[in-house]
C-alpha cells in the first residue's frame, strides 16, 4: 500500500500490449449500461420527463437493464395492467400480450395471499400466514414445483418451512395445523450451525422426534416430500389449487408436565416470529395491488429514448408468477418491435432463499415456454443479489453447498444448459456507512474483489462460452448511502466498470438512472444520499449532477471513443491505490485510465511492452482529469451539495516520461504510441 507516497516515488505502469495477451474486445454501448426500477406511486411521469431523460443519456451509458422489484417483495408483476385472472377477479394472472394503441406507462405489483415470509428483500410490507394467528389464512407452496409441472418426483423438490425462534430453546413439540393440500410425508429437523438462513453453508439439518428429550434449537424446519393433492379453499376448478402443500399455523415449543409452551409469536406483522419458506403460490386477487410503488411501463421505457433504440435487457417474473405471464410479456415486446438484447428469468433467488434445484426447475419450465414462442431470444439468470463470495445453500446429499454449482448441475442433467445463454449477477460490494480509512480500503479492494467473484463463478462450473453480465450494481445495496454522492463514488464506479471488463464480464451497468432525491441513511443518520447520478428535489427536478455521472462520462466519452466501435482491452500494471486500464481505440490511439484512490498525487511512468520493443506516448497527449479538484461533496442533511462541481479538465500536453495523477482522481492519458529511443 502506498497511500500518501512522497512526490519522489514514480509508479512504473507497463501496458502488456501483446495482441496474444489481449484481455477482451468490447463495444462501449454494449459494455457500459444503466438500469431502471420501481419508484414511488405517482412519481414516474416526473422521473421520466424529457428533460430528465436527456440528462440521463448525457452520462454516455449504453444498454439498459430493466430491474424487477416485485420478485424481491414476494409479489407478482402485472407488467400490463390489462389482462385476466384465472377465476374472475382472482387466481393466477396473465397480462394481455396484444398491444393496444394506449401506451403502458405504469405497471403494478400484487401481494400474494399465501405468503410464508415474515420479511422480504424488498419493502417488507407483508407478513407470514404461517404464524399470523388467523386459522382462516394459510401458506401454500408454488404448484409449479410439483411433479405435474416438473415431470419428476416431488421428493426431488421437497418444500419446506423454517421458523426462527430468535434464540436457542428446548424443543420437543411441533404442532402443525395443516391446510389443503397437506403433507402425507414430512420430516422435522433443527439446524446445527449458527444461522440457517444467513449462513447456510456451515451447519446441517439434524432430524429429531417429538415428545422425547428436548433438543436445543433456534431454527426448526418442516420438510415436505409427498402431498395429499387435495384442493385448497379456491376449489377444484384449477389443478394448481390442488398441488403442493399448505399450512395454516405452526407452533413450536416444549411439552412437559405443566403442558405445552409455544415459543412462536402468532400475530400479523413484523412482530410475529420469523418464518421462511421454500416457495409461495402466486395466487392473488385484484384487491391486492400494491399502492405505494409502481414499475415504469414497458412502452414508456422503450419509447423514452433511454434504450437508445438498441436492444435492452428485460425481466420476466418467475418466482411468483406463471409461464403464461412471462410468455405474454415476450410476445408483447416482439409485437411492439422493441429490440431485445436478452431476457432475465426472475431476480435474486438467493435473496428469496430458493434452493438451486427449485430455481433451476422453474428456469427450465419458463425457458422452454418462452423458446416455444420466441426461439431466438437469449435467456439467462439466475440474477444473484450482490455477493462477494460464493453463494451457498444448505448441503445436499453429497455435501455440496455451492448454489451455482448445483444450479448448473440441474440444468446439465436435464439437458438444459444450452438454455442458459448468459449468467447474470448483481454487484453491491460494500456497506452503506463507509468513511475515511474504511472507505479508502474498500476502494482499494474493488479490483481484487471483482477478480475474486468472477473466478468463483467460473470455478463453480460456469462454462467459458457462457458470458457473464452484471445487470445491477452500485457501491452499496443501501439505497441512501452517501458514497455515490462523493468523489469516492465516482472512483469506485470507474474501477468497477473497468475491472469487471478486465476479468471476463461482457457487460456492466450502473444502478440507477432515475433522479431520486436525497434521503437519510437510517444506519448512519448523518449521511444523506442515494443511488443516483443526480442531486434532485422531491419533484424529480435535477439540480446538479454528481461524481458518478462524471465518472460515467470519463469511461464512455474519454477513455473510449463514444459510440459502439470495437475496443481492445489490455492489462496494465496496477496497485491497490492506483488502478490502470489500457485500451487500444478504433481511432488507432492508446488510452490509459488511472484511478488514483490515494489522498496524494501519484507520478506515473507509462510504457508499452509486447509491440516489438518498448514504446511510450509520443507527440501530443490528451490528458483528461476528474477528481477532488473538480468536485467536493459537502454533507449537510437534506441540503447537502457539491462545490466545486465542475466537468473534467481536458488539456493537450506534450508527451513526457512521467505524468502527475492528481489525488483522488480519474485521469485518462491518450495519444499515439511510438518506440522509445534505442529500440
Amino acid at each position: 500500500m502506498l497511500l500518501g507516497a512522497d512526490a519522489e516515488h514514480v509508479d512504473s505502469v507497463v501496458v502488456d500490449a501483446s495482441p496474444s495477451h489481449r484481455l477482451a474486445t468490447f463495444r462501449p454501448l454494449e459494455a457500459f449500461g444503466s438500469t431502471v426500477d420501481k419508484e414511488p406511486a405517482g412519481s414516474i411521469p416526473a422521473l421520466y420527463s424529457r428533460a430528465n431523460v436527456r440528462a440521463m443519456l448525457g452520462a454516455g451509458l449504453g444498454w439498459l437493464s430493466y430491474r424487477l422489484y416485485s420478485e424481491l417483495s414476494v409479489q407478482d408483476w402485472h407488467w400490463n395492467p390489462r389482462g385476466s385472472f384465472s377465476a374472475g377477479d382472482r387466481g393466477y394472472w396473465t397480462s394481455n400480450a396484444v398491444p393496444k394503441p394506449a401506451s403502458i406507462d405504469d405497471s403494478y405489483q400484487y401481494a400474494l395471499a399465501h405468503s410464508g415470509f415474515t420479511t422480504d428483500q424488498g419493502d417488507s410490507n407483508a407478513y407470514s400466514r404461517l404464524d399470523d394467528g388467523d386459522p382462516a389464512t394459510y401458506w401454500k407452496s408454488n404448484p409449479y414445483l410439483t411433479s405435474r409441472y416438473t415431470h419428476e418426483s416431488d421428493a426431488l423438490h421437497p418444500q419446506w418451512a423454517v421458523v426462527d425462534l430468535g434464540t436457542s430453546r428446548p424443543v420437543n413439540d411441533v404442532r402443525i395445523a395443516w391446510g389443503n393440500p397437506y403433507a402425507t410425508a414430512y420430516a422435522l429437523a433443527y439446524w446445527t450451525g449458527s444461522d440457517a438462513m444467513g449462513d447456510p453453508g456451515h451447519g446441517a439439518w439434524e432430524p429429531f422426534t417429538l415428545h422425547g428429550a428436548p433438543v436445543k434449537a433456534r431454527f426448526v424446519r418442516v420438510l415436505m416430500t409427498r402431498s395429499s393433492n387435495t384442493c385448497d379453499t379456491h376449489g377444484a376448478g384449477d389443478p394448481r389449487n390442488c398441488a403442493g402443500y399448505a399450512i395454516r399455523e405452526i407452533a413450536i415449543g416444549r411439552t412437559d408436565a405443566s403442558g405445552f409452551t409455544d415459543y412462536v409469536h402468532h400475530v400479523p406483522g413484523r412482530t410475529q416470529s420469523l418464518t421462511y419458506v421454500s416457495s409461495v403460490d402466486p395466487w392473488h386477487t385484484a384487491a391486492s395491488r400494491v399502492g405505494y410503488q409502481e414499475q415504469p411501463g414497458l412502452d414508456l421505457i422503450a419509447r423514452s429514448g433511454l434504450t437508445r433504440n438498441a436492444p435492452a435487457t428485460y425481466p420476466v417474473p418467475m418466482l411468483y408468477s406463471t409461464p403464461e405471464n412471462a410468455v405474454a410479456e415476450v410476445r408483447y415486446l416482439l409485437a411492439r418491435g422493441y429490440p431485445i438484447r436478452s431476457i432475465e428469468l426472475g431476480e435474486e433467488p438467493d435473496g428469496q432463499y430458493v434452493t438451486p434445484e427449485d430455481d433451476a426447475a422453474l428456469y427450465v419450465q419458463w425457458s422452454r415456454a418462452i423458446a416455444a414462442a420466441a426461439p431466438n431470444l437469449k435467456l439467462g439468470g439466475p440474477v444473484f443479489s450482490g455477493a462477494n463470495d460464493d453463494v451457498q445453500a444448505w448441503p445436499d446429499a453429497a455435501g455440496d453447498v455451492s448454489w451455482l454449482h448445483r444450479f448448473l448441475g440441474y440444468l446439465r442433467s436435464h439437458r438444459a444448459l444450452d438454455e442458459l445463454s448468459f449468467f447474470s449477477f448483481e454487484h453491491y460490494p460494500y456497506d452503506g456507512c463507509e468513511h475515511a480509512a474504511k472507505l479508502r480500503k474498500d476502494l482499494e479492494n474493488e479490483p481484487a474483489l471483482m477478480r475474486h467473484i468472477t473466478g468463483i463463478w467460473r470455478g463453480d462450473g460456469l462454462p467459458p462460452d457462457i458470458p457473464m453480465y452484471v445487470t445491477e450494481a452500485n457501491f452499496s445495496a443501501v439505497n441512501f448511502t452517501q458514497v455515490p454522492m462523493q468523489i469516492q463514488g465516482g472512483l469506485w464506479l470507474a474501477d468497477y466498470f473497468a475491472s469487471a471488463l478486465s476479468n471476463g464480464v461482457s457487460g456492466v451497468v450502473y444502478y440507477q438512472y432515475e433522479p431520486v432525491p436525497l434521503s437519510r441513511n437510517k444506519q448512519c443518520p448523518a449521511d444523506w444520499g442515494n443511488l443516483t447520478m443526480f442531486v434532485a428535489d422531491r419533484s424529480a427536478r435535477i439540480r446538479a449532477t454528481n461524481a458518478q455521472y462524471r465518472a460515467a462520462q470519463m469511461l464512455a466519452q474519454q477513455w473510449v471513443v463514444p459510440g459502439n466501435q470495437p475496443h481492445e482491452l489490455f492489462r496494465a500494471t496496477s496497485s491497490p491505490a492506483l488502478s490502470a486500464y489500457a485500451v487500444h481505440r478504433p481511432d488507432g490511439t492508446w488510452s490509459v485510465m488511472f484511478v488514483n484512490k490515494d489522498v496524494s498525487a501519484r507520478t506515473v511512468a507509462p510504457t508499452f511492452a509486447g509491440m516489438g520493443g518498448t514504446a511510450a506516448f509520443g507527440g501530443a497527449v490528451t490528458e483528461v482529469t476528474y477528481g477532488s479538484a473538480q468536485y467536493e461533496w459537502h454533507a449537510g442533511g437534506a441540503a447537502s451539495y457539491a462545490s466545486p462541481n465542475r466537468p473534467p479538465l481536458v488539456q493537450t500536453i506534450p508527451a513526457a516520461a512521467t505524468y502527475s495523477i492528481p489525488a483522488e482522481s480519474i485521469t485518462v492519458l491518450r495519444g499515439n504510441v511510438v518506440p522509445t529511443k534505442g529500440e
